[in-house]
């Protein structure tokens, strides 16, 4: 079983970039399809951003597309997210995820069994 660890996160202006990473152990994350998901406070777990294995397939929620690229790198086993344009509204805690299939959707939390322990992103105006 793979494990994750996201790291990256941290304090910065509205307007400001921040590049997320996520380093798997265990397995080669090339086995995975991948995704990044945002928890603030208050709220539920969302989807940021998927990448299939291979990195074929990418896939945004909205309030991600244009600022945000989802990528990945098999050969050393990381992921990525690049964030640019950051607003307020994106503070929250980053989580990266894992999935053997998309079967049940990319975007839904019950499609993944591993994720990562999160990253804090704070956004200030």
């Amino acid at each position: 079983q793979v494990q994750l660890v996201e790291s990256g996160g941290g304090s910065v202006q509205a307007g400001g970039s921040l590049r997320l990473s996520c380093a798997g152990s265990g397995d080669a994350l090339s086995n995975y399809n991948m995704a990044w998901f945002r928890q603030a406070p208050g709220k539920e777990r969302e989807a940021v951003a998927g990448i299939a294995w291979n990195g074929g397939n990418t896939f945004y929620v909205d309030s991600a597309k244009g600022r945000f690229t989802i990528s990945r790198d098999n050969a050393k086993n990381t992921m990525s997210l690049q964030m640019n344009s950051l607003k307020p509204e994106d503070t929250a805690v980053y989580l990266c995820a894992a999935a053997s299939t998309w079967s049940t959707g990319w975007r839904f939390q019950r499609t993944y069994n591993t994720w990562g322990q999160g990253t804090q992103v704070t956004v200030s105006s």
